[in-house]
Parts: C-alpha cells; sequence; structure tokens
C-alpha cells in the first residue's frame, strides 16, 4: 500500500474514532474548508464543517451515538467505510464514500440503507446473517 494510502485510510480512521467521541467539533476538524456531504436518498447536501457539526449536535439522540467499523478502504484520493451506528435506539448502517484532499475530508456520499426482511422465495438458496 501506498504511503497517500495508508495516510488517506488512517484520515477515516481517525474520522469514525472522532465520532466515537461524540465530540462533533473535533470531527469538523477533520474536514476541508470546502467541505461538502451529500445523501442521495434524501436528496440533501451538507455544505461547510459548520453546517456538519449543527446537524450532528441537533440530531434528537436517544443517547451517545456508538459507532462499529466493519472495514476501510482506501485508493489514491478516495476511501470507502462501512459503519454500524446506533444511540441504543436508532440501529443503521452507513456506507460512507469519501474523498480527501490535504489531509482532510473534501467530500462524503453516504447511504443509510434500510434494513428489510427476505423474499420468502428464496429461503431455500440463502441463510439469515
Amino acid at each position: 500500500m501506498s504511503e497517500t494510502n495508508q495516510s488517506n485510510k488512517q484520515v477515516i480512521e481517525q474520522f469514525w474514532e472522532t465520532m466515537k467521541t461524540n465530540d462533533f467539533r473535533a470531527v469538523g476538524e477533520l474536514l476541508h474548508d470546502d467541505y461538502v456531504l451529500e445523501w442521495p436518498q434524501s436528496g440533501e447536501r451538507v455544505r461547510g464543517r459548520e453546517n456538519f457539526v449543527a446537524i450532528n449536535e441537533k440530531y434528537p439522540a436517544h443517547g451517545r451515538w456508538k459507532f462499529n467499523v466493519h472495514g476501510i478502504l482506501a485508493e489514491g484520493d478516495q476511501a470507502v467505510s462501512d459503519v454500524d451506528v446506533t444511540d441504543g435506539v436508532v440501529r443503521a448502517r452507513v456506507i460512507t464514500f469519501s474523498t480527501i484532499q490535504d489531509g482532510k475530508i473534501l467530500h462524503q456520499t453516504e447511504f443509510w440503507p434500510d434494513p428489510f426482511e427476505p423474499a420468502a422465495w428464496r429461503a431455500p438458496w440463502v441463510e439469515k446473517i
């Protein structure tokens, strides 16, 4: 793995480690001055670190957020992370595609897929996880 890939992976590792503290101002320090976050499923865009911090601080959570990182892959200035997120009531899995520039996160696109029950017709060929 090249040094750039390793350092970009470390940027994303630091992002999630800092998210675990629930100190969203500290997370904001990891974001580029031109930061943009997109949520394609809801058609929303968060522009700038202050908006990122505000939306995370104002979210009506039921408790402290907890994060379990399943994996991070980095290639060049791109990284993808697979993370479980919960506040004790809300449970979600987020897939985040990140672009890193100058050692900071410039752009993120996040997908928050909702779980669903498997189709009964597939039962003979699958196992439940």
